[in-house]
């Protein structure tokens, strides 16, 4: 080869080299890029629709307006799985126990089947899931099996050790419907864990519930554990039934996300909490959507290069009537309430739709009856209801009713202006099932003695902003207190009341008659063991006999136990005409009834007055304490005394 040949090769492998190193190049920029890109995961989800699969009148954003019904989460979906086809949705339990739908849980199961149709990856329990009794639930998962329209349910801490006969039964439905700790599910190019909880506030919202439970945080720390040794997940979300408190030392899904950092996003349900922003534990994130499906939450994330998630965007969307429900989805719902109609409400002699009365009325809202302790109209019509129910019920017309007690926790939704339907009556007290295995707790009759009434209406007035579900709503009884006083010292004045407006002073050892649904009865018998024994009220039969089983009060009608909300809706069907020849609700829900008045006083009189039993008892407590810090202190100076004089 002469000269000019060496350098044309020399060009020709110098070309080839830097053609092969572009090529190489390029793809490893390519390779580099590909190994970079992060990972992304959107996620969608709700939690405590409680039955509302329809839409609804509501007070939202303080306007009434129609708002809710899963045709219209059906489509808000699936325009997010539009944007994205690997979009995950997840539920947070309580999907049932709220509306007229419940009553064909065991035949339908419209809510898990539904939630199916909606695309559902994961949902867990809640505690209203159990309110059918164990038989229900296990009927309820068999017809969402035999439909093949049936979500994934996941749930960690169920113990399964040392099993009864009724908790064997549903383990074994458990088991064949495939509800698991976890499961595994793939969005585009990522694992996704997810895992579900029952949390400790939920079990104590289900006496009848008949299984027993870990603690949310051990069960979740094992769980986690056995997913990071047994799968390659790119993340591990969590379906919680525990929910939040603005109070953090006893906000169950914030104690979760510190104690078991390596969840990724906790869906939180339970608490009804709905979270503009989440909540935020390090690399944990905490959503929650309110409540009845009016919202729907939705998060992405992106990974980071230490594999953990941090969120891009997060909102919750109103599903308001703008949302053009999906047409498909609408119908099954409306096949669904005609079962409603069918199967359930012939047996009371009501129709769904049918009217009851035309309101004029502003009632109260349910936040208004959990947030603001005073007199609200809205509890005192359902009391009202039960004690018309009780007394005229068909064999009980000849026997004496003092009170009815309805608590803030039981009343699910408010009557808004216009016509009140039978399904109004029933969605605002629709939770339960009876012994006679049909949906809607009964009322049953109980005695208190005078005290443990007084000692009732102190519970409301004293431990009430700490708990408001235990609120209380009585008709025939009024009380003041007075919220600048010491705790169990703060009610003043109490005094039974009749329908005429006569006044009556309560006597301490005298019982009296109260009518209460079967649920808030069993809870207002637990209040000796919450409080340690500090605080007494046992629930007794007419002979003052402790009730050892509850459904032996229930009270019939004729041979039907007797519903809560049937009572309400007999009572608003019994209300007189108003001018136009329309039966209306009475213009005294209009107004305060001076049922439970508030005397905001810092006045020293009123400071002091009327002391209870508990401000004695802790007066008499504090006068030990003063009498004996006293005695030490005169003692530790006689000593100190003695012992100069030895020195001297």
């Amino acid at each position: 080869m002469n000269h000019k040949q060496n350098r044309g090769m020399a060009a020709i492998c110098l070309a080839f080299v830097v053609v092969v190193l572009s090529i190489f190049g390029g793809a490893g920029v390519l390779l580099a890029d590909a190994k970079t890109e992060p990972k992304e995961v959107s996620i969608v989800f709700t939690s405590d629709v409680h039955s509302h699969l329809d839409s609804f009148v509501t007070v939202f954003e303080g306007e009434e307006t129609n708002i809710g019904g899963f045709a219209r989460l059906k489509t808000l979906i699936d325009g997010k799985r539009q944007e994205n086809p690997d979009t995950l949705y997840l539920d947070g339990g309580d999907f049932s126990m709220g509306t007229l739908v419940q009553t064909v849980y065991e035949e339908q199961a419209a809510e898990l089947r539904l939630l199916d149709v909606l695309g559902c990856d994961a949902t867990t329990f809640g505690n209203h899931e159990f309110d059918y009794r164990s038989q229900g639930l296990a009927n309820m998962l068999q017809t969402a099996m035999d439909s093949g329209e049936a979500p994934e349910l996941v749930v960690c801490n169920i113990d399964w050790s040392n099993l009864n006969e009724e908790q064997q039964m549903l383990k074994d439905t458990f088991d064949a419907y495939g509800v698991t700790p976890y499961i595994m599910v793939q969005k585009g190019d990522v694992n996704i864990a997810i895992t579900g909880v029952f949390g400790e506030d939920a079990l104590a919202c289900a006496p009848t519930c008949a299984l027993t439970f870990e603690d949310p945080v051990e069960a979740l720390q094992r769980t986690v554990a056995e997913i990071k040794k047994n799968e390659e997940a790119d993340m591990i979300v969590c379906v919680s039934h525990s929910g939040t408190t603005e109070d953090e030392e006893s906000s169950e899904d914030e104690i979760i996300a510190q104690e078991v950092p390596e969840i990724d996003f906790i869906v939180s349900g339970h608490s009804h909490t709905t979270l503009a922003e989440p909540i935020v534990y390090g690399d944990t994130y905490i959503g929650s959507c309110g409540e009845y499906g009016e919202m729907l939450g939705s998060i992405t994330m992106t990974q980071k290069d230490n594999g953990r998630w941090q969120m891009d965007s997060y909102e919750l969307i109103p599903v308001t009537e703008d949302v053009v429900a999906d047409a498909q989805v609408q119908a099954r719902i409306d096949a669904f309430m005609e079962a409603v109609d069918e199967e359930y409400l012939s047996q009371f002699g009501y129709t769904k739709d049918q009217v009851l009365v035309v309101n004029d009325v502003s009632f109260s809202t349910v936040e208004d009856c959990y947030g603001v302790h005073t007199e609200h109209n809205l509890g005192n019509i359902m009391a009202d209801g039960f004690l018309y129910g009780a007394r005229t019920a068909e064999g009980h017309e000849d026997e004496d009713y003092d009170i009815a007690i309805v608590p803030s926790g039981c009343i699910r939704d408010t009557y808004t202006k216009g016509e009140i339907t039978v399904a109004d009556v029933f969605k605002s007290y629709s939770l339960g099932i009876g012994p006679d295995g049909v949906p809607g707790y009964p009322l049953i009759k109980v005695y208190l003695s005078g005290e443990e009434l007084k000692t009732a209406v102190e519970i409301d007035a004293s431990l009430s902003e700490m708990m408001p579900s235990v609120k209380l709503y009585i008709s025939g009884l009024h009380f003041s207190y007075n919220p600048n006083r010491m705790i169990l010292n703060r009610v003043t004045d109490v005094k039974l009341v009749d329908s005429e407006g006569q006044e009556e002073a309560i006597q301490d050892d005298r019982l009296y008659a109260v009518v209460a649904d079967l649920y808030s009865a069993q809870m207002l018998g637990m209040v000796n063991d919450m409080s340690y024994g500090l605080l007494s009220i046992v629930p007794k039969d007419a002979e003052g006999n402790p009730v050892e089983d509850y459904e032996t009060c229930i009270i019939y009608d004729g041979n039907q136990e007797l519903k809560a909300w049937v009572a309400i809706a007999e009572y608003m069907d019994s209300f007189p005409e108003n001018e136009d020849g329309i039966s209306a609700v009475p213009e005294r829900y209009a107004v305060s009834q001076g049922r439970k008045v508030v005397v905001d006083s810092t006045k020293i009189g009123d400071l002091l007055r009327n002391p209870s039993k508990y401000m004695v008892m802790i007066v008499m407590v504090l006068v030990v304490l003063i009498v004996v810090i006293v005695l030490l202190i005169l003692l530790i100076r006689r000593v100190v005394r003695k012992h100069k004089k030895k020195k001297a």
